[in-house]
């Protein structure tokens, strides 16, 4: 139907109404089937995106160790390699799925990816402590534009056809776990076989490969353009970075120091500060009221809290293969993949039939109390364990409670907003994963550091053990208050 426009100069020209069938880069599809016949291509290009997030953020556990003696990283702050790119993958994510909405999502994943690249480069050339932070810093601004855009581009791909769209979000979630023992297995080879700063430039072909492909087979869009909010973004990111680095070196100069409480309270005034400014912004970086949708703050909550406790999980399962059961760097991937199998095959065979017969709630509640029964079971974890014994059991356990735990909880928080807040609400659900990681694993190091896992060399297997094991029940009761919450927020629905 042709129908006139006012342009800017004020004269009337004619323009052709989108037919019903028809998408933008922020709406889901009428049909789509019909309107996207390459969408599970597109899919493909989707999930390879949160793979190579999520991968990111895995792929230098194993590495930790040469890059700690090559850089000269302390103990204390080697955690701020996995910190520095979730502090800015985290604090950005709110900014980037709201580029996603402004200037189409499409767009704003190539300029992710771009981002990513060169911040893999920065990170593999460093030499030097601040060259390698400034790096992992970039990748996390890179995958904080991907990742909102990548699942904003699938509600618009599979957003009406909730069939279609379940199994689209199976195979999403599952590429997550995939990446993050793929970023084990990976960084245990090239780790071993090359050297370290290989973890980091094995992003650069993929990328290129990514970029090259994306505007054939996804959609793109103009987006919505306005003031887009950067005091927030920058707020928002001071606050959780102040927060992460207060809880992170606490340990180091005392809980009750002067520093820590000046440093926690600066961290909370900067928070609050930036949630009175989005009240007052006409155009702010999250639009307040979007948490007023059923279910979305509950459902970012459980988000969070298995962030927590999953990643911590990874860190300290990694350091307990190597440095107390004497793994080197690719069997110690090696040992991660019948844990990643079975998440993959419960995101994609199972998760969807459970949702199905009992409802998001109570697949959550049971997925969350499945992971803490299984970090239960690896917090008994021996220095003359082994891998078949303490390891492989338990980790099978808490796969399954994760594999049943992410589905309903991505599904549910993005599904909950409109379809025009798609990028704000995946930049939500993403950002409360990844501060739920950092914060969690600022947390529960702390814990494994006054249980002894800082007190000692590597050659006290016994003080180490111990700090692993008192992070694995920091991590349960994590993954347990989370089950709780769930089961007292998340509305019942199917």
């Amino acid at each position: 139907m042709t129908t006139t426009q006012r342009a800017d100069d004020g004269t009337t020209r004619p323009t052709k109404r989108p037919s019903k069938n028809t998408p933008s880069n922020n709406q889901p599809a009428g049909n789509a089937g019909a309107a996207y016949p390459r969408r599970w291509v597109g899919l493909a290009v989707i999930a390879a995106a949160q793979f190579m997030v999520i991968m990111d953020t895995s792929i230098i556990g194993v590495a930790l160790p040469q890059m700690q003696t090559d850089l000269g990283f302390t103990p204390e702050n080697l955690t701020w390699v996995f910190n520095a790119y979730v502090i800015a993958f985290g604090g950005l994510l709110l900014a980037g799925g709201k580029l996603a909405d402004l200037f189409g999502a499409r767009r704003v994943f190539i300029a992710g990816w771009v981002t990513l690249a060169a911040g893999s480069l920065a990170a593999g050339l460093a030499g030097n402590v601040p060259v390698e932070l400034a790096g992992r810093a970039a990748q996390g601004a890179g995958s904080a534009l991907i990742a909102p855009a990548a699942l904003s581009l699938l509600m618009t791909l599979f957003g009406r056809e909730p069939r279609e769209l379940t199994k689209a979000l199976a195979l999403y979630g599952a590429a997550a776990p995939a990446g993050g023992t793929a970023g084990v297995f990976l960084g245990g080879v090239l780790t071993e076989y090359a050297s370290w700063p290989w973890v980091f430039f094995i992003n650069l072909p993929l990328a290129a490969a990514i970029v090259a492909v994306t505007p054939a087979v996804l959609p793109g869009g103009s987006g919505n353009r306005v003031k887009v909010d950067l005091l927030g973004a920058i707020t928002v990111t001071a606050g959780l970075g102040t927060a992460v680095y207060g809880i992170v070196t606490a340990p180091e100069v005392g809980w009750n120091s002067p520093r820590t409480w000046v440093t926690l309270s600066v961290a909370a005034a900067v928070l609050v500060g930036f949630v009175a400014l989005q009240a007052a912004r006409r155009d702010p970086l999250v639009r307040l009221s979007i948490f007023r949708a059923p279910n979305l703050g509950a459902a970012n909550l459980a988000q969070l809290l298995l962030g927590a406790a999953w990643i911590p999980m990874w860190f300290f399962l990694n350091l307990y293969l190597q440095q107390v059961l004497g793994y080197s760097a690719f069997p110690s991937g090696a040992a991660l993949l019948p844990m990643t199998a079975l998440i993959m095959a419960g995101m994609v065979l199972f998760a969807p039939r459970i949702i199905a017969a009992v409802g998001p709630k109570a697949a959550t509640v049971t997925g969350l109390l499945t992971l803490s029964a299984g970090l239960l079971w690896l917090a008994q974890v021996d220095p003359d364990g082994s891998y078949v014994v303490d390891v492989l059991p338990a980790s099978l356990v808490a796969a399954l409670g994760m594999a049943l735990a992410f589905i309903p909880t991505l599904g549910t928080a993005i599904s909950a907003a409109s379809p025009a807040d798609g990028g704000l609400a995946s930049g939500i659900v993403n950002t409360s994963y990844q501060v739920g990681s950092a914060l969690g694993l600022a947390i529960i190091t702390a814990v494994a550091s006054a249980a002894g896992a800082d007190q000692a060399g590597a050659a006290d297997l016994a003080a180490l053990t111990d700090g692993y094991s008192a992070a694995f029940i920091a991590a349960a009761v994590v993954a347990a208050i989370g089950a709780a919450a769930s089961a007292a927020l998340l509305r019942t629905n199917r």
